[in-house]
């Protein structure tokens, strides 16, 4: 598949795939259920080293190895970070997308002031 198929091809819903990888996860997991939740919330602070390497390496902010990423690599690993705390959310309830959905509504209307 070229770039370009993968941008004209219609996106897989989001629920519809949290819901899959959860499942891929845990039909795969080793631990029992107090420990699949933590290494999953844990597995956020992974993903977000990933970003904080990839914006380093996008400024050559270390000047041992320069640049060594691409903005779009920053894209993808904030990608990353999403759909892993969808996937922790989706451990912590059935009801991820009302959960998800409530808790924005309740942000967006705090910060932009909407009733």
């Amino acid at each position: 598949m070229t770039d370009q198929d993968a941008r004209t091809t219609a996106p897989a819903d989001l629920w519809t795939s949290i819901d899959e990888l959860w499942a891929w996860l845990e039909e795969n997991r080793r631990q029992g259920d107090p420990e699949a939740v933590l290494l999953r919330v844990l597995k956020l602070s992974e993903e977000v080293g990933e970003v904080a390497q990839a914006v380093i390496g996008a400024t050559g902010q270390n000047p041992r190895k320069g640049v060594t990423h691409e903005w779009e690599d920053v894209q993808a690993e904030l990608c990353d970070v999403v759909i892993t705390a969808l996937v922790a959310l989706r451990t912590l309830t059935p009801d991820v997308r009302e959960v998800f959905t409530r808790h924005l509504t309740r942000v967006t209307e705090r910060s932009l002031g909407r009733a």
